[in-house]
């Protein structure tokens, strides 16, 4: 996918429309993603988080970053994002949150970045999470350097690789150390993408098909 300000302007207008949000999640969610009665309620206690889905161009060709947590004793060890986190009550807004999780975590610098938009918002059972993912456009590649507590492997990945369906496929997990299922996940070269980040990246690849 080439990277120019037509397809950029065309990705920002259609995340200004309805998402299909549960139509494309629905794709790549885990067994244990399925809604529940109480699945709304559960949303509204739920605390707030923030991601940053960051397109780039490296060599003409569109990216995105996703970054590898270290293995840790909690619901999302060793697991691969998009770079985000919590929201703080110092923010601004989510779009604050996302930006400054971003610089923290790999060093995507705020003012190199304009937002297009969001995709759905996801709530995730396992850390009672509701997550509101914001896509953002940087015209050059940022400078990354991990945060040494919070990442041990950044990922660039293209964005023709999300449209691949050969990266599609069905693998054994291992939640927490103890729950074994299998889900549907996104595997690029090594790297094994489950959970909410996979129903995100069902959702931007469901918009970059229909656009295509």
């Amino acid at each position: 996918m080439i990277n120019n300000d037509g397809f950029i302007a065309q990705l920002k207008a259609r995340l200004e429309q309805p998402l299909p949000a549960w139509e494309a999640h629905k794709i790549m969610a885990p067994p244990s993603r399925l809604p529940t009665p109480n699945y709304d309620e559960k949303k509204k206690q739920a605390r707030v988080g923030c991601v940053l889905a960051l397109l780039y161009p490296v060599d003409g060709i569109l990216h995105t970053v996703l970054t590898q947590r270290p293995e840790y004793d909690g619901a999302h060890s060793g697991q691969i994002s998009f770079p985000g986190g919590k929201v703080e009550e110092y923010d601004t807004d989510y779009v604050g949150t996302a930006l400054r999780e971003a610089h923290e975590e790999v060093n995507i610098q705020a003012e190199d970045v304009t937002i297009l938009g969001q995709l759905s918002d996801l709530y995730i059972p396992p850390s009672n999470f509701l997550v509101f993912p914001v896509v953002g456009y940087s015209a050059k590649r940022p400078d990354f350097i991990a945060d040494a507590r919070e990442v041990v492997d950044i990922i660039e990945l293209p964005l023709v690789e999300i449209l691949n369906g050969e990266n599609i496929t069905t693998t054994s997990i291992v939640a927490n150390k103890i729950f074994r299922f299998d889900s549907p996940t996104f595997v690029f070269n090594e790297h094994i993408v489950w959970g909410a980040t996979a129903m995100m990246l069902a959702e931007l690849k469901y918009l970059l098909e229909e656009m295509a």
